[in-house]
């Protein structure tokens, strides 16, 4: 018989339950789904942070967290027990559907959150980040011992699965995506799969060239780069399209010419909602032609930020973008997309950052959550960059100049009929204005600090991360004594979380050395000590320098307590991923090799 679809099950699960997954019937979910699953390798320790839930003191991102993770736990028991990989080369078919399909249910469940647009910002440029660089690696990996498995559970089999996932199911459509999984489903219920047995599936439901399509994704690591310019011929825009590999480190220069069969779907100003055009880009170059597209029309690339690829446009182009960003008609997903492309071609050193802040300036009206967390992700790496150079209080006083207006929209308080992503929103703005020393922000957070700790008026969990990290940013011995107080009595995890994340804020020497020291002891657990160093590294230059010297001077015992698992990678990440010159670029190759690779 067939199997039972999976997005009614898990989505029934979800509308049957409150927001407050404190409830039987979700714990008994969840374990059973873990006991039963069969994808991860070792021993694995579950988070209560990503399971239990305080009605009154968790925060709207926690919850939010939880909801994904139950999620994409749940879609294990379809795409990892009811069908299992036939080996770990297999791995994506495990948890890159189950990190979309968790997405699939809180969009399901919880419509409210705009969950595909926080996608694109959480998962599908977090992929492309890793995938750019040089040493990353296939989809799908050839394993030839299960001592190699920790290697693949990473943000390319999750994260990268997921987006072209995300991508072949836009380009079958909904249809033939649900009569293909039926198939693949049913035919090897409690049976192994290989990636090739999905394919013929959807090709069969589909009557596309899917293998052909999809082994440009998954057997070949990174993605390409469209470049894209337009001339106008009468009432028609003729398109020129050029693909070719991106890469992190700079315009692609290999002898080798990779290509992928890309899924281009076009739209213009008449509508940027629906595709005027959809095309499957099979060769490197390719000119289309679009009809009835006046002078003054707009085009765009990657409708919906769908495609697993960067777009980079001729200036008259983007310079034609720039309005609807101003007056929103692009809509949210598309405004990520486009300004995350200007970001990392600008990190590349395919264009001038310049550029890249010109086009900042026109988000200046921008009301979505998740847009503002991608440029707030963007200014900060920027931020980082130029700590190493002359300019870095200029972009501080840039951050103000941008954050200021949506900050002061937003206020410190939720207005009647506020929701989810507003509560998101103004924790983000206020965390960003007070790092960088906005005066009235940075006052009102230890106003209302001073309040919390005294008892008086207890902030609310949406507010305690932004005014912690700022109170710390710009503050002393006693302000960090206070909160590893805070720490200390916290009977809640999820609290004592928050404050480990935001303890590196603090910028004077020998306090970020009291918080290193406090990374190692028993007050914190040890799968924990990673967020509190990481925390420290990313806080300030000083921070990033007695970071790296700490975990150097400490590694016996950091990798003896984590081995070859993903989180002495996350540390070494975290660690090094701040500095930007050739000096700490040898050094962290020398002491690989001192470490024997590890």
């Amino acid at each position: 018989s067939s199997p039972p679809s999976f997005l009614d099950y898990v989505g029934e699960l979800f509308y049957t339950q409150s927001i407050n997954f404190l409830v039987p019937a979700w714990v008994f979910a969840l374990v059973f789904s873990l006991f039963r699953s069969v994808q991860l390798p070792l021993s694995f320790k579950y988070r209560e942070t990503a399971l239990l839930i305080d009605p009154k003191n968790s925060c709207s991102s926690s919850r939010q967290w939880v909801a994904l993770v139950v999620g994409h736990e749940l879609a294990h028991q379809w795409f990892g027990n009811l069908v299992t990989m036939e080996w770990w080369t297999h791995l994506w078919l495990n948890e890159g559907f189950a990190s979309w399909i968790e997405y699939l249910c809180v969009d399901h469940c919880f419509p409210e959150y705009d969950i595909w647009t926080q996608f694109v910002s959480a998962d599908y440029t977090r992929a492309q980040e890793l995938d750019a660089l040089d040493n990353s690696h296939p989809i799908e990996v050839s394993v030839g011992h299960p001592s190699e498995v920790d290697e693949i559970f990473d943000a390319i089999s999750y994260s990268k699965g997921a987006s072209v996932i995300r991508m072949l199911h836009d380009y079958i459509g909904d249809e033939d995506f649900r009569k293909g999984m039926n198939l693949y489903l049913t035919k090897f219920l409690q049976k192994n799969a290989a990636t090739e047995d999905l394919w013929e599936s959807l090709e069969k439901a589909s009557g596309k060239p899917i293998a052909a399509v999809m082994n440009t994704w998954t057997k070949q690591m990174g993605f390409p780069l469209i470049y894209v310019e337009a001339e106008q011929q009468e009432d028609d825009k003729v398109l020129k399209l050029v693909q070719k590999k991106f890469c992190a480190s700079g315009p692609y220069a290999g002898e080798d010419f990779p290509m992928w069969m890309v899924p281009i779907s076009i739209c213009t100003s008449d509508d940027p909602t629906s595709a005027k055009m959809q095309v499957l880009m099979d060769k490197p170059e390719l000119t289309l032609v679009l009809k009835d597209v006046k002078p003054d029309q707009w085009v765009k690339l990657n409708l919906g930020t769908v495609g697993f690829y960067r777009t980079q446009y001729s200036p008259d182009m983007l310079e034609s973008l720039i309005p609807a960003i101003k007056d929103l008609s692009l809509p949210p997903v598309d405004r990520l997309g486009l300004q995350n492309d200007l970001f990392s071609l600008a990190r590349a050193g395919i264009i001038s950052t310049v550029e890249v802040l010109k086009v900042m300036e026109a988000f200046v009206n921008e009301p979505n959550y998740t847009v503002w967390s991608d440029l707030s992700c963007n200014l900060e790496i920027l931020s980082t960059l130029l700590s190493h150079t002359d300019f870095y209080e200029e972009i501080q006083v840039f951050v103000k100049d941008v954050f200021s207006p949506i900050g002061e929209r937003l206020g410190w308080d939720p207005k009647p009929g506020e929701g989810h992503l507003d509560a998101l929103l103004r924790g983000l703005v206020l965390g960003k204005l007070g790092k960088a020393g906005h005066k009235a922000t940075l006052e009102e957070a230890r106003r209302r600090f001073k309040d919390h700790v005294e008892g008086k008026n207890i902030l609310s969990a949406d507010l305690r991360s932004p005014v912690y990290v700022t109170i710390l940013k710009h503050g002393d011995s006693a302000t960090l004594d206070t909160m590893l107080k805070l720490h200390k009595q916290a009977d809640m995890q999820e609290e004592k979380n928050r404050i480990e994340r935001v303890l590196g804020a603090i910028a004077q020497p020998e306090l970020i050395q009291k918080v290193l020291t406090f990374a190692l002891s028993e007050e914190v657990r040890p799968q924990d000590t990673v967020s509190v160093i990481g925390g420290v590294a990313g806080g300030s230059k000083q921070g990033r320098k007695a970071a790296w010297k700490f975990v150097r001077d400490n590694w016996e015992e950091l990798y003896n307590r984590y081995q070859g698992g993903f989180l002495i990678s996350r540390l070494i990440k975290l660690t090094v991923d701040g500095f930007a010159n050739d000096k700490m670029a040898a050094e962290v190759k020398v002491r690989n090799v001192t470490y024997g690779g590890n």
